[in-house]
């Protein structure tokens, strides 16, 4: 270790060895490392005795950002000795990764095909417009998406916003793209300060609306419309 690092851990003489000030502290880090190891013993104790358990959940944006918390916080409340890994990933990938065995529960759009995975109704997720109320649509019910490239869009940093791209691309259309964000919430902020308009789930949008003057418009594309699904 001295060789690979570089710098001497121990003073060596006559009388014995003493730690140097590096030495105290690779044993400081040591210790960590130990206890660290010892920990991680005992939780895999836990599971291999069967006292706790373990599963992993793929879920895409709207179903980890508006539909999970509270079901899994109820669950995990119940259910003291089971831990769950939660990530976000787009509904293809999902299918993929619970195909494959490398997550157990996937929550995805039903326009996805998935194979010959087991499949349950989980939830209707409805995207919407969110824009200033003085934006010149505000006062519209429903737009169609075809209306949308012309208009400064603020865009989502998640799964949500590759399926939005996909739907532009298969339509012809460039988005025009100001900023991203990384909730749902923000989005919603900041059309209500006239940035931009953004496509964010129904759910979030009437949440956000209680702090934001944000108004809230139809998407009218049957697209915009999803059936989410526990595969």
């Amino acid at each position: 270790m001295e060789a690979t690092g570089g710098v001497s851990l121990l003073d060596r003489g006559r009388r014995g060895v003493t730690p140097t000030r590096s030495g105290e502290a690779l044993a400081h880090h040591a210790r960590l490392v130990l206890r660290q190891v010892g920990a991680m013993q005992g939780e895999l104790s836990e599971h291999a005795r069967g006292i706790r358990g373990y599963f992993r959940i793929l879920g895409n944006s709207a179903a980890i950002t508006e539909f999970l918390p509270d079901r899994l916080g109820t669950f995990l409340g119940e259910h003291r000795r089971i831990d769950i890994d939660l990530a976000e990933r787009p509904s293809p990938e999902i299918v993929k990764a619970v195909a494959g065995g490398l997550a157990e529960i996937g929550i995805v759009s039903d326009a996805v095909q998935t194979g010959a995975l087991e499949t349950a109704p989980f939830a209707i997720d409805r995207l919407v417009v969110v824009m200033a109320r003085t934006h010149p649509m505000a006062s519209s019910r429903r737009i169609a998406f075809d209306q949308m490239p012309g208009e400064d869009q603020i865009a989502f940093s998640g799964a949500l916003q590759r399926y939005i791209d996909e739907q532009a691309q298969q339509a012809g259309h460039r988005m025009r793209y100001r900023v991203r964000l990384q909730t749902f919430e923000g989005i919603c902020r900041m059309a209500a300060m006239g940035a931009g308009v953004g496509i964010v789930p129904e759910t979030a949008a009437r949440r956000a609306r209680r702090i934001a003057p944000i108004a809230i418009i139809c998407l009218s594309n049957s697209w915009a419309t999803r059936r989410l699904v526990l595969c």
